[in-house]
């Protein structure tokens, strides 16, 4: 066995990889500057967790796997170094990681997580048994990873850092491409030249699978040699398979009819599928899954079913729960078109309600260089609630999402700097048949949580 010690374990990337290898009956280790629900479960699993970075953490360790995050003066990062050890980022372990399996990777701008959630549900409800890392908890599998048995492993593709380059994948889906994490991607043109490369990584033989309604996957495609196998997905007249006649349902469930123009006889040429989230972009989300199942024998038959009792990730339009006639909802929304995403969808599912949208921006790079479209991106809300920036990986600066705010055309919009002067505010306007979305990749999820806590406080007193 060998032993793998995570520096900054706590992480969903590092989280998953770790439990993945923990399954596989590896030995495992990792530490963090404080414990996470992730963490916590892992230790639950017999897994030594370390709070704070020491030079004695690597004690018996073989390979040190870091989070882009760690910087190279990182205590346990120095002592892996003189003491031989190899210290490796997410991109130069996932070849190891997934060495001998088919591999299924899910890129993006948006919707990879989700997407991921949604193969790996249907695979595994089909009796192949994948392995996966998905970049949040699966509401269905209960957990963000698994070794399992099967030939299939289903991956989260993430773009930061590159990390996605570190795979060679069969089959690829990319659900889009705007620019995004302008921090390690200065320009759009940069950004979309990641995306080139990784589907130059497909083996040869592979497909990809990409969203032909979106303008950087169509600029993508028309850049690819002939020798790249391609299906496209979309509402899009053009695409291999496409959408027709969304409709919401009952219960947040949607329905669609999904047209398949390919010479691919495994999936029939028209089908209706009922899909248990809501949201035009998660029928989109799942027409990418339907033509991985066609390309790997998925029994047709099954996938309705999958797809019908697919129930989501967590924090992503998580519906947390209703007291006193108020609805409260956790996503993981930080960049302008989830966001927008979401509160149509909300809109759609809740057309009675007033909705309440809180937004926690995520760093001053992607808050700055996306402003313009945050800006016009909460017209689906009643009411919007801006907090001041989570600067997460980046040094303090004196920019302020009050300026947003201000260039704002919404009626009603609100700047609140603290968590604390965000929920003072929610406590005193929200009333019964309200909706309350808070879009966080920060720490401002706690609001939810908080204002669960005092509606049900305010329902016990008044009974």
């Amino acid at each position: 066995m060998t032993h793998y010690h995570f520096i900054g374990i706590g992480g969903t990337g590092l989280s998953a990889i770790a439990r993945v290898l923990f399954e596989r009956g590896e030995i495992v280790s990792g530490s963090d500057i404080s414990m996470t629900p992730v963490t916590h479960e892992l230790h639950q699993l017999g897994v030594p967790i370390f709070i704070g970075h020491d030079r004695s953490n690597i004690q018996g360790a073989d390979i040190v796997i870091r989070s882009s995050a760690v910087q190279d003066i990182n205590p346990e990062v120095v002592a892996s170094i003189a003491n031989g050890i190899p210290v490796l980022k997410r991109r130069d372990f996932l070849k190891h990681l997934t060495k001998g399996y088919k591999v299924i990777a899910v890129a993006g701008t948006h919707g990879k997580t989700t997407t991921t959630a949604m193969a790996a549900w249907c695979l595994s409800q089909s009796g192949f048994n994948p392995s996966y890392v998905i970049g949040s908890v699966s509401k269905n599998l209960g957990k963000n990873a698994a070794a399992g048995s099967g030939e299939y492993f289903v991956i989260e593709a993430d773009e930061y850092d590159n990390m996605f380059l570190g795979l060679s994948p069969q089959i690829l889906i990319i659900t889009n491409i705007e620019h995004d994490h302008p921090d390690c991607f200065p320009t759009e043109t940069i950004y979309r030249q990641a995306f080139r490369d990784l589907t130059g990584q497909l083996l040869p033989g592979g497909y990809l699978i990409a969203c032909i309604d979106n303008e950087g996957v169509r600029a993508l495609i028309q850049d690819l040699s002939d020798s790249v196998n391609v299906i496209t997905y979309g509402k899009n007249q053009a695409a291999d398979l496409q959408i027709q006649k969304t409709e919401y349902q009952a219960g947040g469930k949607m329905s669609f009819i999904l047209i398949n123009n390919t010479n691919l006889s495994s999936l029939p040429v028209t089908t209706e599928y009922t899909l248990g989230i809501p949201g035009y972009h998660n029928a989109l989300n799942a027409a990418a899954v339907i033509a991985t199942t066609m390309l790997i024998g998925v029994n047709a038959g099954n996938v309705p079913l999958s797809l019908a009792s697919f129930s989501g990730s967590e924090r992503r339009f998580d519906i947390l729960g209703e007291v006193n006639g108020i609805t409260v909802i956790d996503d993981y929304g930080h960049h302008p078109t989830e966001i927008k995403a979401t509160l149509s969808a909300a809109r759609e599912r809740y057309k009675d309600n007033n909705i309440w949208a809180v937004w926690q921006p995520h760093t001053y790079s992607r808050t700055q260089e996306l402003a313009e479209d945050f800006i016009h991106s909460f017209s689906d809300c009643d009411h919007v609630i801006i907090t001041e920036i989570y600067r997460s990986r980046e040094p303090q600066q004196e920019y302020s999402s009050q300026i947003l705010v201000n260039a704002m055309e919404h009626p009603d919009k609100y700047y609140r700097a603290t968590l604390d002067e965000t929920e003072a505010l929610l406590r005193e306007k929200l009333c019964a048949g309200d909706l309350l979305i808070v879009f966080s990749a920060g720490d401002a999820n706690q609001i939810t949580q908080n204002i669960i806590e005092y509606l049900r406080f305010q329902e016990e007193k008044n009974d």
